[in-house]
């Protein structure tokens, strides 16, 4: 069984909060893959710097000089910090980013209107295939390869769905700060792919929370179980929302 785990940068935003994500994930039965955001740290670093904050439809606005910080950030520090996570517990974990081995490739997202920022169009997962056949835990920063060969700032969610549809993972958790999905005042238990495109036309879910329930569909209907949720659902699967793409249904363990 392979798993795939998306922690954003909220959900670890403290030593004591990796720490605990880091050994929920370690206790998932089969193998498994964990890729990370980083926003909290990014935005941090920005306002440092007197770079300015900006978004677009949830996606961060990227210009070149937040690209740098995106990068170092998120390839350098964060990934990091998860590496040596893992390492604590004693379960072997190496870092990479999207850019290591052509792993994710990506063009530039809304003309290149917002910056660099990218959406994955190829996946080449060879570099996780050959880290998983050796035992160790990938850990993937999201910034991704761009067509002219340098980095593209590629949402965290986007990246780990498409990874997972790539790798052909069994579960993807995208772990955030927010039980799930929500819809008239509370989360969502499960979402057909109707009802999710549903809620998307009718902005009901916009911003950030839109851009992870449409990749979502993607990794769905690729055949991935989908489960969005804070850290609760890396115990109980089916503690947040379920995204479910067609003729797919979702166990109960």
């Amino acid at each position: 069984m392979l798993n795939v785990v998306k922690l954003s940068g909220k959900s670890v935003a403290s030593q004591t909060a990796l720490a605990l994500a880091a050994a929920r994930v370690a206790a998932l039965p089969g193998s498994t893959v964990v890729v990370h955001g980083g926003g909290t740290e990014i935005s941090a670093w920005q306002k440092r710097l007197d770079l300015p904050v900006a978004w677009h439809e949830g996606l961060r606005v990227t210009t070149p000089e937040g690209l740098q910080i995106t990068a170092m950030v998120l390839s350098g520090w964060m990934n990091k910090r998860v590496v040596q996570a893992f390492e604590d517990l004693g379960v072997p974990a190496v870092g990479l980013s999207g850019e290591d081995g052509s792993l994710l490739n990506a063009r530039r997202s809304h003309g290149g209107t917002i910056g660099e920022v990218g959406e994955v169009v190829d996946v080449r997962p060879a570099a996780v295939h050959t880290l998983l056949k050796a035992g160790f835990v990938p850990v993937v920063s999201p910034v991704s390869r761009g067509p002219e060969g340098g980095p593209l700032n590629v949402n965290a969610d986007e990246a780990a769905l498409h990874l997972a549809a790539a790798l052909g993972a069994r579960r993807i958790y995208l772990v955030s700060d927010v039980p799930g999905v929500l819809a008239d005042g509370g989360a969502i238990d499960t979402l057909t792919a109707a009802k999710a495109r549903t809620l998307l036309e009718d902005g009901v879910v916009v911003d950030g929370m839109a851009v992870k329930l449409r990749h979502a569909l993607i990794a769905a209907e690729a055949g991935v179980e989908v489960a969005i949720g804070d850290a609760s659902i890396l115990e109980d699967f089916l503690a947040g929302t379920r995204v479910l793409g067609a003729d797919l249904t979702v166990g109960t363990s």
